[in-house]
């Protein structure tokens, strides 16, 4: 892949303003190399830290860069943001601290915990539309009406210019990346990456990860016209159309695009979590998603991810680890068949223990059966070492005459 003959609307030259204007004001996040998730995607895996920002996320960067340059006469008047979470905390906070007014609009499906973060900051918040793109569409007219900058969440030429300074970081503490791996939404991330990158090094593979749920700049990329989900665990990039800067952008300097799965997002997520003891929102392990299920592609190359947020739902996270100890047999529920009397549940669980596996819940069943009516049906969730373990429990349970089956 050549660079574009065309000049595109950011530049390296940018990207490295951006740099110097974000100095000090935004974390130089770590970029490390991860032993693990290299053995596991077969490939050598560079993280950046962008979770590690103020507002756990990378999108700050992209909106202190447009503050920043706002005359005094725009700032008075004050700025509109739209977005579902990490691009409103990104401008609320910086908006703070130079002392702009702020109105963000997020779409009422927003986790609560990203609502609440960004409203410590101080801006009027507008709930406003189910979709992102309702919320954009609220927000322009209010900044239209109240003759306020609209902070565009992606489509901003300073906005890719803030966010392409990740990539600077990288290639300077990483210098041998010859793959970048970046979960796209709108395209601001990716776009401003790309550009840096590729001016740097212009053999360098930049590849894009959108969720199979919102395939808006894979549409745009590679043609296509696939159908749009209705939600996604990775919010922070389900975005229903891709920005017209941006998607030149990523025409001109990325390799590709790919799409990954929901389930293959919630085990990077857990991965992140068990390996590496970081919190990835869904966004945020996209890249990762991908490499595991491409591993051809990538075998044996120097991937840089890029873990762009951390701002995920206690109670999503929460049911997101119990469905991965599911799909690893950690967590396993098994239907039990005894006789009823006596002593009978005693032993069962007798021999749970001696098979070394732990009881979280046990139901009883007689009336709700139709087994005969000396016979009881035992449904016990236990935690066990993993799909092997669960075998053997079902094996000494068989071998004490007890019908036991895993549902």
């Amino acid at each position: 892949m050549t660079p574009p003959a065309v000049a595109l609307p950011v530049s390296l030259a940018d990207v490295q303003a951006a740099a110097a204007r974000l100095a000090g004001r935004v974390v130089d996040t770590p970029c490390l190399h991860s032993q693990t998730l290299s053995a596991l995607a077969g490939c050598e895996v560079w993280l950046k830290f962008e979770n590690l920002q103020f507002t756990a996320s990378f999108k700050e960067r992209g909106a202190l860069n447009r503050l920043l340059q706002l005359s005094d006469d725009e700032r008075a008047r004050g700025v509109v943001a739209a977005s579902a979470g990490n691009h409103a905390q990104g401008v609320a906070m910086h908006a703070q601290r130079l002392g702009i007014p702020a109105t963000i609009v997020m779409p009422r499906f927003t986790p609560q915990v990203k609502v609440e973060a960004t409203r410590a900051f101080g801006p009027q918040i507008v709930l406003e539309g189910e979709t992102l793109e309702d919320a954009k569409a609220h927000g322009l007219a209010l900044a239209q009406s109240r003759r306020a900058t609209f902070v565009h969440p992606y489509d901003d030429p300073a906005v890719i210019a803030g966010q392409g300074t990740i990539a600077l970081e990288m290639l300077r503490a990483a210098p041998e990346l010859d793959v970048l791996v970046i979960a796209v939404g709108g395209g601001g991330l990716i776009s401003g990456m790309a550009v840096a990158a590729r001016a740097l090094r212009p053999s360098i593979e930049v590849v894009g990860v959108q969720t199979e749920r919102f395939p808006s700049m894979y549409n745009a990329f590679h043609g296509t016209h696939l159908a749009q989900g209705a939600g996604s665990i990775a919010e922070g990039i389900a975005v229903g159309q891709a920005g017209e800067l941006t998607a030149r952008i990523v025409r001109d300097l990325v390799a590709d695009v790919l799409l990954v799965h929901e389930g293959d997002i919630e085990q990077a997520i857990v991965l992140l979590l068990e390996i590496e003891k970081t919190v990835a929102e869904g966004a945020a392990a996209a890249g990762l998603a991908a490499l595991l299920a491409n591993r051809e592609r990538f075998a044996g190359r120097r991937v840089g991810l890029v873990i762009c947020g951390g701002n995920i739902d206690p109670l999503l996270l929460s049911a997101i680890i119990r469905r991965a100890m599911v799909r690893s047999g950690r967590l396993a529920r098994v239907r039990i068949e005894t006789r009823d009397r006596p002593g009978a549940l005693a032993a069962i669980t007798a021999v749970l223990a001696e098979c070394g596996a732990n009881i979280e819940e046990i139901h009883h069943q007689r009336a709700f059966s139709a087994l005969s009516a000396e016979r009881a049906e035992l449904e016990v969730v236990i935690h066990t070492r993993g799909d092997a373990h669960v075998r053997e429990v079902l094996a000494a349970l068989g071998a004490r005459g007890h019908t036991a089956s895993r549902f």
